[in-house]
């Protein structure tokens, strides 16, 4: 007759049931980090702290995590295996909050949006008229050229331009047509006049996108006709290119629904030589896992309610 005496390790099983997403966040952000220093600024405490979460967590799991060292914290193997997997973690506990948040229906909280630079002055006054009637609402704007997917969890709303995003798991939902056209300011104007056919142009001062958006069809058929001279101010980014265009430092392309709000603004009108050109369209995109969201649904009608006003 055999007698099985099994032993338990009461202490590891207690280690095990300590186990704290804190804990997880906090390894996180020093693995990234790569010290306790920079983790505790980040984290907005101090390095004691961080390193208590640290020793808890490789503790409960019974696996170091960090190799100390001079220079910082270096990962160990499982260490990376934790840092593959805990962005992914983090972006489904977000998603979490969002869906649990949806549920309660008070305008209270984060709404955290994206959209081009280009874009972020139109978001200024709808999301002020938006938090004037819901004080309580805190607004996160990442204005950004790369493209951060609403399904990623990082935000909860994107304004984008273009065609109309086909992924199933997107709401998109139409917030103005783009159409550009070339302004100058009526000083400008006043000073140089206007160029009335392709062989004046060159008199006059140009404000052009640079070579990566050449390939626009309206911008495009203007470059051809113009000679480097002419060009006397260019950017990447449209934004500037407005931006010299209202100070009267010559003439370039602005958005219609942009040149709507400057009175000192002239377009020019020889279809010959500019056509005004449809580009796209402006979209509010969400996932769809926020359909009920009070705060997304709201701030959709404040910002759509802005930009028929600046259309009219």
């Amino acid at each position: 007759m055999y007698i099985l005496i099994i032993k338990t390790n009461w202490n590891n099983l207690s280690s095990m049931q300590k186990l704290n997403w804190d804990d997880y966040r906090v390894a996180h952000t020093v693995a990234k980090a790569g010290s306790l220093a920079k983790a505790a600024t980040i984290l907005q405490c101090n390095h004691t702290t961080v390193l208590r979460h640290i020793n808890r967590l490789e503790d409960a799991l019974n696996v170091k995590l960090f190799i100390r060292h001079q220079r910082g914290y270096r990962l160990t193997d499982a260490g990376l295996i934790m840092q593959e997997a805990l962005p992914d973690i983090d972006s489904q506990f977000g998603k979490l909050e969002d869906k649990l948040q949806s549920i309660q229906q008070d305008f209270s909280g984060k709404v955290r949006i994206t959209t081009v630079t280009s874009y972020s002055a139109l978001l200024a006054p709808a999301m002020h008229a938006f938090r004037r009637q819901h004080p309580k609402v805190r607004i996160e704007l990442l204005a950004t050229d790369e493209v951060i997917p609403p399904q990623s969890g990082a935000v909860h709303v994107a304004l984008r331009a273009g065609p109309k995003p086909q992924d199933p798991d997107i709401i998109a939902r139409h917030v103005a047509s783009i159409t550009m056209a070339y302004y100058a300011t009526q000083s400008y104007v006043d000073e140089f006049g206007l160029p009335e056919d392709e062989s004046s142009m060159n008199e006059h001062h140009w404000l052009m996108p640079d070579k990566t958006k050449h390939h626009i069809p309206f911008i495009k058929e203007v470059i051809k006709k113009l000679c480097n001279d002419s060009i006397v101010y260019s950017s990447n980014q449209f934004l500037d290119i407005q931006s010299a265009v209202l100070c009267g430092m010559g003439i370039g392309p602005v958005s219609e629904l942009e040149a709507s709000k400057h009175n000192h603004l002239v377009k020019l009108n020889n279809r010959d030589l500019f056509k005004t050109d449809f580009v796209g369209s402006l979209w509010y995109t969400y996932h769809k896992d926020l359909k009920d969201n009070a705060k997304v649904k709201a701030l959709f009608d404040f910002l759509l309610d802005h930009t028929r006003h600046l259309a009219m």
